[in-house]
């Protein structure tokens, strides 16, 4: 089968939360992603987009209705839901931890890189890689 020859990016995932200044605050000050956008819709909607430097950017969507509050913190049913690389794995683990970030597990060596998990204030799961450099 031929691969089309389109070029395709994963710019933006939308995330559930409770609400929107809360999830800038952890988002912004203790993930430190950086406020790329936040544009009032209405009275109780806006456009809040942060991201993490390079990669796919989050929208921090407000839920609004009952089904989603319920979604909050468990998007993807219990599983790793964010995939956090980083290009210095005990910079990033040490900032996140000092900054009351809470770790699952002790990070962790896997072929691909060095692990660990951490819940985000909201209860989704993400994992931090920063993964191993590829032979040249």
């Amino acid at each position: 089968m031929n691969k089309p020859s389109h070029q395709r990016t994963l710019a933006t995932i939308a995330l559930v939360v409770p609400d929107y200044d809360e999830a800038l605050a952890w988002y912004v000050d203790v993930m430190g992603f950086s406020l790329i956008e936040d544009t009032p819709l209405s009275d109780h909607k806006r456009w809040v987009i942060v991201s993490p430097g390079k990669g796919s950017n989050l929208l921090l969507a407000k839920a609004a209705t009952p089904v989603q509050s319920a979604a909050i913190g468990n998007q993807t049913g219990g599983r790793v839901f964010l995939f956090l690389e980083t290009d210095n794995f005990a910079r990033d683990y040490a900032h996140y931890k000092s900054n009351g970030v809470i770790f699952e597990e002790e990070p962790r060596q896997e072929p691909y890189g060095t692990v660990a998990v951490f819940n985000d204030k909201f209860g989704n799961l993400w994992d931090l890689i920063e993964p191993k450099a590829q032979p040249i």
